[in-house]
């Protein structure tokens, strides 16, 4: 069970590839792994992983071999992981197909609180013309799940660097890391016009039409502030995964998105907002509201009311509605707090995503 393969095409934004990298080199640095990320989109992966070379189709960072995906492969390896159904090249399945021991194949699905993840977690998938099995590995929040990304040492990491950090009292520390969002503006507004200083990070190319809209196409570039009212926005370059982190760490709420950032975010053990990536039919609300009825277990009512009325007002983007959210919410940041940091410890009682993978394999092979 020495070689893994994981297959990564990238769809949203970042999300894809940070998800496969972030387990790729925790598979390589904590089970001692040989892997192989193969990634459609290596300038992507570049800008969150400064190791990476985009001009190179083949090189090795961080103890992960990095190619790009049409490439040639080698012999099958003793795992593949699938990564959220990109489809793996029609060439190498046929070679997984014809070996004396075809590989275990994982399929990593996206993120979801629904119940029903619970019952389809680990299920095998024979394809019905190929001797091949796929098994579903669902991320998830409980036990029956497949976990999520935790790295060892992450959470003395995070303690270390908060309890580093100079507790500003003076300015509520927000990161906004959305995808576009129509409600924007009247919540830009409520900060300005409220009656405490808010420092806004923004992350270059996030919410770019809304501060467009806002500022009257003033939209300040990369290293730039801009100050209206009570709000200060900070546009900032766009981070590696590490640095990212570490603003997560540092910020007093993170609006963040799809769920990457997402699970970084409930790592950092700080109030959130979380966007999930826009679906047809509004499916993406059933993921909202699962997480929701989960995360507000143990919180107050009087805390836990604000904050599902302030999400979901944001993921509506209803501009009148958010800004109306937003007082009651931020009175219930106090207790949102302390939950956020339990809930983290909690999460941290599954275990993590790539020792489950691990684990799981060692039985079946």
């Amino acid at each position: 069970m020495d070689r893994w393969d994981i297959f990564c095409r990238v769809i949203d934004n970042y999300g894809d590839a940070g998800v496969c990298w972030r387990l790729a080199r925790q598979l390589a640095a904590e089970h001692a792994l040989d892997v192989t990320l193969w990634i459609d989109r290596l300038a992507t992966l570049a800008r969150i992983a400064p190791s990476i070379d985009a001009a190179q189709r083949v090189q090795r960072a961080d103890n992960v071999v990095v190619r790009l995906f049409d490439d040639e492969a080698a012999a099958p390896p003793d795992v593949v992981v699938e990564g959220f159904g990109c489809g793996l090249p029609k060439h190498y399945v046929n070679a997984m197909a014809k070996s004396p021991a075809p590989p275990l194949w994982f399929n990593l699905e996206y993120l979801s609180a629904e119940p029903w993840v619970d019952t389809a977690h680990a299920l095998a998938s024979p394809l019905p013309h190929l001797p091949l099995t796929r098994y579903f590995w669902f991320p998830g929040f409980t036990p029956k799940t497949g976990g999520l990304i935790r790295e060892a040492g992450l959470f003395a990491a995070r303690d270390a660097w908060q309890a580093r950090q100079a507790d500003d009292a003076g300015a509520l520390r927000v990161l906004l890391f959305c995808y576009p969002n129509r409600a924007l503006p009247a919540l830009f507004d409520a900060w300005a016009e409220g009656d405490e200083p808010i420092v806004c990070t923004v992350p270059e190319g996030t919410a770019t039409a809304a501060l467009d809209a806002w500022l009257y196409g003033a939209v300040p570039r990369a290293g730039q502030s801009i100050t209206r009212g009570r709000l200060g926005l900070d546009v900032v370059p766009f981070a590696t995964q590490d640095d990212f982190d570490r603003t997560l760490w540092g910020s007093h709420i993170n609006f963040v998105r799809g769920e990457d950032s997402f699970v970084r975010a409930q790592w950092a053990a700080r109030t959130l907002v979380w966007q999930p990536y826009p679906q047809a039919e509004d499916a993406h609300r059933l993921k909202l509201d699962a997480f929701v009825d989960r995360y507000g277990h143990g919180l107050a009512q009087s805390a836990e009311m604000p904050l599902r009325a302030f999400w979901q007002a944001f993921n509506d983007e209803d501009g009148a509605a958010t800004a109306t959210a937003w007082p009651p919410f931020r009175a219930a940041i106090p207790a949102c707090d302390p939950h956020a940091r339990r809930w983290a410890d909690m999460l941290a009682t599954v275990p993590d995503l790539a020792t489950g993978m691990v684990e799981f394999a060692r039985r079946r092979l």
